[in-house]
C-alpha cells in the first residue's frame, strides 16, 4: 500500500483524477484527507469502495460529474449545483465528500432549502402513524380503527362518515334555529340534541377503544375538539337539573347559554371528512412561524400608526381635536381596519396629515400582509397535494374492496 506516495489517483464513477498527497492533505474534503491517515487497507476500504495497491488508485462508486463540480469549488471557491441533476442527489454527494450546505452559494442554498421542504412534505408525512404489531395480532381491531380514522378506506368508513356528517348538519341547524325569537319547538329540539349527542359520544368512545395509543389519541387536536363539543351538553344538563334555568338564576342562565354556544365546535368535526378543512388545519400547523411573523408585522405597524394617528388627530389639539382618536387603543381599531382595507367608516381622520397617514397605513398594510402570504400559499399547495395523494391511495384500496 502506497497511500503516502507522491501521486494518488481517484477513480470516481470511472473517471480518474490525479492529485499529489500534499494537495489531498490540504483539500477541504474530509474524506480525502482521512484517506492519507489510514494505516491499513481495512481502514481504507471504510472510506472508499476499492483500492488498487499497484497503481495506488482509490475507487469510489459515486457521481463523477458531481465530484468534478466539487473540485471546481476547491479550486475557485464557489460551489453551485450540477445542471440537470437533482439538488438532493448533489447534496448527498456533498455530504459524502465532507461538505455542508453552507459551502453552497446563497442562491443554491435557498433552492436546496425549498427542495428539502418539498421532500419532507411529500415523503415524510407528519400524520402517518407507525405500523405496530397490532395489525398482525388483531386485524379486526385494525379494520375498525381505519374505519373511524380514514373515511375513504372502505365502504363502511364512508357510510359512517356520511352518518356523522348528517348528525353534525342536523345539530348545527337546530343550534341556529334555537336562537330565533319565534322558535317554540323546545321539546323536539331537546330530543334531537340528545340523539345527536348520543351519536357523538358513542363515536368518540368507540374511536378511543379501537385506537392504538390511548395517550396519543387524547393529545390529538381533533379529539380534544370532539371532547369540548360533547362535554358542555352534559354540564348544562347537570346544571339545569341541579339549579333550574329561570330568570332568578341569572349567573347560571348565562353559563348555560355559553355552554350551549360551545356546541358550535361540532362543525369542526367536518374536518375529519373534508380534505379542504384538513388542508387548512395542516397548513396552519406547518406555517405557525409565518403566522407569528405576520402577527408581529401587524402589531409593530399597529403600534407605530396608532401612536402617530392619536398625535395628529387629537394630541396636537386636545379640545378641538378628533375625539375618535382620543387614545392610542382607540386608534388601534382604526389602524386594523385600515391595514386590512376593510374601512367600516365609523372613524376616520379629519386633518390633512391624518389622511396622508391613513393612505400610508393602507399601503403598508397591503405590503406587510402580502409578504408572508406567499410562504403560506406554497405550504397550502404542498399540503393539498399530500392529502390528495393519501386519499388516492385509500381510494384505490376502496375500489379493490368494492370489486371483490
Amino acid at each position: 500500500m502506497k497511500c503516502g506516495s507522491s501521486l494518488c489517483t481517484l477513480n470516481v464513477g470511472g473517471r480518474r483524477f490525479s492529485y499529489t498527497a500534499e494537495l489531498m492533505r490540504r483539500l477541504p474534503l474530509s474524506r480525502l484527507s482521512r484517506l492519507l491517515r489510514c494505516v491499513s487497507e481495512s481502514e481504507l476500504l471504510e472510506l472508499c469502495d476499492d483500492y488498487d495497491r499497484d497503481r495506488n488508485e482509490f475507487f469510489f462508486d459515486r457521481h463523477s460529474e458531481a465530484f468534478s463540480f466539487i473540485m471546481l469549488y476547491v479550486q475557485h471557491g464557489k460551489l453551485r449545483f450540477v445542471p440537470h441533476m437533482c439538488e438532493l442527489s448533489f447534496y448527498n454527494e456533498m455530504l459524502y465528500w465532507g461538505l455542508e450546505s453552507s459551502d453552497l452559494q446563497l442562491c443554491c442554498q435557498r433552492l436546496l432549502d425549498d427542495r428539502m421542504s418539498d421532500a419532507l412534505v411529500h415523503f415524510f408525512p407528519e400524520e402517518e402513524p407507525p405500523r405496530g404489531p397490532e395489525i398482525t395480532q388483531n386485524p379486526w381491531l385494525e379494520k375498525m380503527r381505519r374505519t373511524f380514522e380514514e373515511p375513504t378506506s372502505s365502504l363502511a368508513a364512508q357510510l359512517l362518515a356520511s352518518v356523522s356528517v348528517l348528525f353534525v348538519v342536523i345539530s348545527m341547524v337546530m343550534l341556529c334555529a334555537s336562537t330565533l325569537p319565534d322558535w317554540t319547538a323546545l321539546e323536539q329540539q331537546s330530543i334531537i340534541e340528545a340523539v345527536c349527542i348520543g351519536w357523538f359520544t358513542a363515536e368518540c368512545i368507540v374511536h378511543f377503544l379501537v385506537s392504538r395509543d390511548k395517550w396519543d389519541f387524547i393529545q390529538r387536536p381533533l379529539n380534544i375538539i370532539d371532547l369540548l363539543a360533547i362535554l358542555p351538553y352534559y354540564i348544562s344538563v347537570a346544571m339545569t337539573s341541579l339549579t333550574g334555568e329561570n330568570s332568578q338564576l341569572q349567573r347560571a342562565g348565562v353559563t348555560l347559554r355559553v355552554l350551549r354556544m360551545m356546541r358550535i365546535f361540532w362543525v369542526i368535526k367536518l374536518a375529519r371528512h373534508f380534505m379542504g378543512l384538513q388542508t387548512l388545519g395542516l397548513t396552519l400547523r406547518r406555517c405557525y412561524r409565518e403566522m407569528v411573523m405576520l402577527l408581529v408585522f401587524v402589531c409593530v405597524a399597529m403600534a407605530i400608526f396608532s401612536a402617530l394617528a392619536q398625535l395628529l388627530e387629537h394630541g396636537l389639539d386636545l379640545e378641538a381635536g378628533n375625539h375618535d382618536y382620543a387614545s392610542i387603543p382607540a386608534a388601534c381599531w382604526w389602524v386594523i381596519i385600515s391595514m386590512t382595507t376593510v374601512g367600516y367608516g365609523d372613524m376616520y381622520p379629519m386633518t390633512v396629515a391624518g389622511r396622508m397617514l391613513g393612505g400610508l397605513c393602507v399601503v403598508s398594510g397591503i405590503v406587510l400582509l402580502a409578504l408572508p402570504i406567499t410562504f403560506i400559499y406554497h405550504s397550502f399547495v404542498q399540503c393539498y397535494h399530500e392529502l390528495k395523494m393519501r386519499s388516492a391511495r385509500c381510494g384505490r384500496s376502496l375500489s379493490g374492496e368494492f370489486i371483490n
